[in-house]
């Protein structure tokens, strides 16, 4: 059965491989999930599963491999999966439940009325003790009462005394183009890293530690090393203000990622597009560093990351003296062309995240051609991307 599970997850594009297979294997015989199939669920969701748009794929080849769990068709039928009801109902009532049913007409009876009201019934119900419908005390139904019953399109339990839920299994993929949070901004962040060792000997090297033991006749020789660290340099440019405003929170958890992540990290501000000056704490802007400073202080090997809408004014970008803020004597087309020639490694996210909407600003049309299209939306799907770009 666990082969055939695992070619099934292959078949569904789950990308398994043998490692984690053999991990799953292993944590089997150790007993962890011992003869419970919820365990063995988890247990095979964490070792085989890497990324949680793939978990609807898991669920459904899971239903398919193993009873307990089934995937029922499109439209809610009118034939009721009675063999499956009676087994699964026998496995989770209690005595005491049985004995209540019985008491009330029996799981025969239960089971043969809702049979008849589907056949009977033509239209939608509200408010009654017969048809299945809603707010009534029919026992067939949804946002009623009822001693016992079974209850039918609600979404989620009220009074806990429903005997069977009888609905539609449906799920939701995870969506690649949502926001992200601080802990998926970490995981996409990951992807750029070059590790070294540089600095200090505090770690312990136990491959060097053993091979030097052994060959000092078996006394101890410690061998140390620099601790490994993410050796990427960034350079943040992020922008303030105006329609950033509403993504402000999703600017928050990524610069808290970014931080966490990355020990080389510098970051600057900018207001719409980046001019002769920018900053480094919005509480005091007056006290900007020349963009030409900025240029000349970090080497070429920074990778560089703008954060914004890209949503101004197009002239903003394309004249002098366009600013909102202030008179620049340059554009600001002119600025990011000198920042973009000095680092040659550069991204912009732009938390807009619907790409369809771009279209519509010219602005974002501007920077994406300044930006030789290296432009991605900041959602789990464009930050891997950028990640990507970045790492060439």
């Amino acid at each position: 059965m666990f082969p055939s599970f695992f070619l099934a997850l292959r078949d569904a594009r789950v990308p398994v491989s043998l490692k984690e297979y053999l991990t799953l294997m292993e944590a089997m015989r150790a007993g962890i999930a011992e003869y419970s199939l919820e365990d063995f669920y988890y247990l095979s969701r964490s070792c085989l599963v890497k990324d949680e748009r793939n978990l609807d794929k898991f669920d459904r080849v899971f239903g398919k491999c193993f009873e307990g769990i089934e995937s029922l068709a499109e439209g809610l039928e009118a034939e009721i999966p009675e063999d499956w009801l009676r087994a699964l109902a026998e496995r989770i009532l209690t005595e005491e439940e049985k004995a209540k049913i019985e008491s009330l007409g029996g799981w025969e009876k239960l089971m043969e009325t809702l049979k008849k009201r589907l056949e009977e019934q033509k239209e939608r119900h509200a408010g009654g003790s017969k048809w299945i419908g809603t707010a009534g005390t029919s026992p067939f139904g949804a946002y009623g009462y009822n001693p016992e019953g079974v209850r039918i399109g609600q979404d989620g339990s009220r009074h806990r005394r429903a005997v069977k839920v009888w609905d539609k299994r449906e799920f939701k993929n995870f969506d690649d183009t949502a926001e992200l949070g601080t802990r998926n901004i970490k995981v996409a962040l990951r992807r750029l890293r070059r590790w070294a060792r540089q600095g200090a000997a505090t770690e312990l090297d136990l491959p060097g530690t053993i091979n030097s033991t052994a060959r000092n006749a078996g006394s101890l020789d410690l061998r140390m090393v620099p601790e490994r660290h993410n050796s990427v340099k960034v350079l943040l440019f992020l922008d303030v203000g105006g329609s950033m405003d509403d993504h402000i929170r999703t600017c928050d958890e990524l610069f808290s990622a970014a931080r966490s992540e990355f020990k080389h990290l510098e970051h600057y501000y900018f207001h719409n597009c980046v001019y002769e000056g920018v900053w480094r704490d919005n509480r005091r802007r007056d006290e900007r560093a020349e963009t030409w400073s900025v240029i000349n202080t970090y080497p070429a090997d920074y990778k560089l990351v703008f954060v914004g809408d890209a949503s101004m004014s197009p002239y903003e970008i394309a004249y002098p003296g366009a600013s909102v803020e202030h008179w620049n004597e340059e554009a600001g087309t002119v600025w990011m062309q000198r920042i973009l020639g000095a680092f040659p490694h550069a991204v912009w996210l732009n938390p807009v995240a619907k790409q369809d909407s771009w279209d519509y600003t010219p602005s974002i049309g501007m920077i994406r051609q300044l930006m030789n299209g290296r432009m991605f939306p900041l959602t789990l799907a464009g930050l891997d991307s950028a990640m990507r770009e970045l790492s060439r």
